[in-house]
């Protein structure tokens, strides 16, 4: 083989190993059946909530894998495959899963999330859960509660012990 061909396989082999490393997130799906125009779709989808989609060859996706000690996802990868990467790890889950429910050629094989292999169910689990935006509501949410609440008790103490208006009896 050229010298220059497996040393550019190697680079490229470096990269996919680079970029399932700093995600948060990575998953594998299979993609097979599905026409140009979905694809396409999917891709804007997954764009719109920051994440990438690309297709790489399997060989390449696997010498990466076993760079990273990602062994258990070998067996994932074997046919027309896809990898979704994203810094949340959510995003691609969530909407890998929304749009598998519409197109059910998109198969959703395994994935990574936070350094750790994990299998369709458990990513189908990770799906439910909001995206970041939404989980930072639900967390201020949870916080001011009990502030609203305290706040609340302080001041129906405060117009029990001084009414602001007294009624006068004439």
């Amino acid at each position: 083989m050229n010298q220059q061909i497996l040393e550019q396989k190697k680079q490229l082999v470096n990269e996919i190993a680079e970029k399932m490393d700093n995600a948060a997130s990575t998953v594998i799906v299979e993609y097979r059946g599905l026409r140009v125009k979905e694809v396409t779709e999917l891709r804007r989808l997954l764009r719109e909530e920051g994440c990438e989609f690309i297709v790489y060859k399997n060989t390449m996706v696997q010498r990466a894998s076993e760079k990273l000690g990602y062994d258990d996802l070998l067996g994932s990868l074997t046919g027309p495959n896809a990898v979704a990467m994203s810094a949340d790890a959510v995003a691609p889950a969530r909407v890998l899963h929304k749009f598998a429910k519409k197109h059910k050629k998109l198969v959703i094989k395994a994935g990574i999330v936070d350094r750790k292999v994990v299998n369709t169910e458990e990513l189908k689990e990770l799906s439910k859960l909001p995206n970041k935006d939404g989980m930072i509501a639900m967390l201020l949410g949870c916080l001011q509660s009990p502030i609203r609440s305290f706040a609340a008790t302080v001041k129906a103490i405060a117009d029990k012990e001084n009414p602001a208006t007294e009624p006068t009896a004439e």
